[in-house]
Protein backbone atom coordinates (compact mmCIF):
# COMPACT_ATOMS: atom_id res chain seq x y z
CA UNK A 1 0.00 0.00 0.00
CA UNK A 2 1.36 3.42 -0.96
CA UNK A 3 2.04 5.92 1.79
CA UNK A 4 0.85 9.52 1.77
CA UNK A 5 4.28 10.68 0.55
CA UNK A 6 4.19 8.01 -2.20
CA UNK A 7 0.74 9.29 -3.20
CA UNK A 8 2.16 12.82 -3.39
CA UNK A 9 4.96 11.60 -5.70
CA UNK A 10 2.44 9.81 -7.92
CA UNK A 11 0.18 12.87 -8.02
CA UNK A 12 3.18 15.06 -8.92
CA UNK A 13 4.09 12.59 -11.69
CA UNK A 14 0.52 12.82 -13.04
CA UNK A 15 0.71 16.62 -13.12
CA UNK A 16 4.14 16.61 -14.80
CA UNK A 17 3.02 14.13 -17.46
CA UNK A 18 -0.13 16.12 -18.24
CA UNK A 19 1.93 19.32 -18.52
CA UNK A 20 4.30 17.54 -20.91
CA UNK A 21 1.43 16.20 -23.01
CA UNK A 22 2.11 12.54 -22.22
CA UNK A 23 -0.01 9.99 -20.37
CA UNK A 24 0.90 8.27 -17.13
CA UNK A 25 -1.12 5.12 -17.80
CA UNK A 26 -2.27 2.78 -15.05
CA UNK A 27 0.60 0.36 -15.84
CA UNK A 28 3.21 3.14 -15.78
CA UNK A 29 1.77 4.54 -12.56
CA UNK A 30 1.84 1.05 -10.99
CA UNK A 31 5.53 0.62 -11.85
CA UNK A 32 6.30 4.04 -10.39
CA UNK A 33 4.26 3.22 -7.27
CA UNK A 34 6.19 -0.01 -6.75
CA UNK A 35 9.49 1.84 -7.02
CA UNK A 36 8.31 4.58 -4.65
CA UNK A 37 7.18 2.04 -2.06
CA UNK A 38 10.45 0.12 -2.14
CA UNK A 39 13.15 0.98 0.40
CA UNK A 40 15.80 -0.04 -2.14
CA UNK A 41 16.36 -0.03 -5.92
CA UNK A 42 14.51 -2.74 -7.84
CA UNK A 43 15.34 -4.69 -10.95
CA UNK A 44 12.81 -5.11 -13.75
CA UNK A 45 11.98 -8.68 -12.74
CA UNK A 46 11.43 -7.65 -9.12
CA UNK A 47 9.00 -5.01 -10.36
CA UNK A 48 7.31 -7.62 -12.55
CA UNK A 49 6.92 -9.97 -9.57
CA UNK A 50 5.36 -7.17 -7.51
CA UNK A 51 2.96 -6.35 -10.36
CA UNK A 52 1.91 -9.98 -10.67
CA UNK A 53 0.66 -10.11 -7.07
CA UNK A 54 -3.11 -10.31 -7.22
CA UNK A 55 -3.36 -9.81 -10.98
CA UNK A 56 -3.17 -11.65 -14.25
CA UNK A 57 0.08 -12.89 -15.69
CA UNK A 58 2.21 -10.09 -17.10
CA UNK A 59 5.11 -10.34 -19.53
CA UNK A 60 8.50 -8.63 -19.07
CA UNK A 61 7.95 -6.23 -22.01
CA UNK A 62 5.12 -4.62 -20.00
CA UNK A 63 7.58 -3.54 -17.31
CA UNK A 64 10.35 -2.59 -19.75
CA UNK A 65 8.00 -0.35 -21.77
CA UNK A 66 6.81 1.35 -18.58
CA UNK A 67 10.40 1.82 -17.37
CA UNK A 68 11.43 3.28 -20.75
CA UNK A 69 8.62 5.82 -20.49
CA UNK A 70 9.44 6.69 -16.87
CA UNK A 71 13.14 7.10 -17.76
CA UNK A 72 12.27 9.35 -20.73
CA UNK A 73 10.14 11.53 -18.48
CA UNK A 74 12.83 11.72 -15.79
CA UNK A 75 10.57 10.09 -13.22
CA UNK A 76 13.02 7.26 -12.49
CA UNK A 77 16.74 6.66 -12.82
CA UNK A 78 18.60 3.51 -13.78
CA UNK A 79 21.49 2.54 -11.53
CA UNK A 80 23.85 0.87 -13.96
CA UNK A 81 26.01 -0.83 -11.34
CA UNK A 82 22.98 -2.53 -9.79
CA UNK A 83 20.91 -3.08 -12.95
CA UNK A 84 18.08 -1.55 -10.94
CA UNK A 85 15.80 1.47 -10.87
CA UNK A 86 14.87 4.15 -8.34
CA UNK A 87 12.36 6.95 -8.37
CA UNK A 88 13.70 10.43 -9.08
CA UNK A 89 13.58 12.79 -6.12
CA UNK A 90 13.20 15.91 -8.30
CA UNK A 91 11.71 15.14 -11.71
CA UNK A 92 10.54 18.69 -12.42
CA UNK A 93 13.67 19.51 -14.39
CA UNK A 94 16.32 17.65 -16.39
CA UNK A 95 19.48 17.13 -14.36
CA UNK A 96 22.66 15.15 -13.98
CA UNK A 97 22.35 12.89 -10.99
CA UNK A 98 24.80 11.43 -8.58
CA UNK A 99 23.91 8.49 -6.37
CA UNK A 100 25.32 7.36 -3.04
CA UNK A 101 24.72 3.61 -2.80
CA UNK A 102 25.19 1.77 0.49
CA UNK A 103 26.72 -1.65 -0.12
CA UNK A 104 25.50 -2.83 3.30
CA UNK A 105 21.79 -1.98 3.40
CA UNK A 106 21.17 -1.10 -0.25
CA UNK A 107 19.90 2.41 0.48
CA UNK A 108 20.34 4.93 -2.31
CA UNK A 109 20.48 8.70 -1.94
CA UNK A 110 20.16 10.88 -5.03
CA UNK A 111 22.07 14.13 -5.01
CA UNK A 112 22.22 16.83 -7.62
CA UNK A 113 25.53 18.65 -7.35
CA UNK A 114 26.10 21.05 -10.24
CA UNK A 115 29.81 21.35 -9.40
CA UNK A 116 30.23 17.61 -10.03
CA UNK A 117 28.24 17.85 -13.26
CA UNK A 118 30.34 20.81 -14.46
CA UNK A 119 33.59 19.07 -13.56
CA UNK A 120 32.59 15.94 -15.49
CA UNK A 121 31.46 18.05 -18.44
CA UNK A 122 34.73 19.94 -18.47
CA UNK A 123 36.83 16.77 -18.25
CA UNK A 124 34.82 15.15 -21.05
CA UNK A 125 35.13 18.24 -23.23
CA UNK A 126 38.88 18.51 -22.70
CA UNK A 127 39.32 14.93 -23.88
CA UNK A 128 36.97 15.35 -26.83
CA UNK A 129 34.47 12.94 -25.33
CA UNK A 130 30.77 13.55 -25.96
CA UNK A 131 28.70 12.08 -23.10
CA UNK A 132 25.20 10.83 -23.80
CA UNK A 133 24.20 10.29 -20.18
CA UNK A 134 25.86 11.44 -16.99
CA UNK A 135 25.24 9.18 -14.04
CA UNK A 136 27.68 9.02 -11.15
CA UNK A 137 27.37 6.15 -8.69
CA UNK A 138 29.39 6.13 -5.50
CA UNK A 139 29.40 2.80 -3.66
CA UNK A 140 30.14 2.87 0.04
CA UNK A 141 28.56 2.78 3.47
CA UNK A 142 25.74 5.06 4.58
CA UNK A 143 25.91 6.93 7.89
CA UNK A 144 23.41 4.55 9.55
CA UNK A 145 25.35 1.43 8.62
CA UNK A 146 28.67 3.04 9.49
CA UNK A 147 27.33 3.92 12.95
CA UNK A 148 26.01 0.39 13.51
CA UNK A 149 29.39 -1.02 12.51
CA UNK A 150 31.30 0.91 15.19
Amino acid sequence: MASTSDDAVLDRADVLCRARGVKLTAQRRRVLAILCASPRPLGAYEILDAMREGTRTLAPPTVYRALDFLLEQGLVHKLESLHAFVGCSHPEHPHSSQFLICKTCGAVAEIEDEAIARSLGSAASMSGFQPQRRVVEVIGTCAGCAQKGR
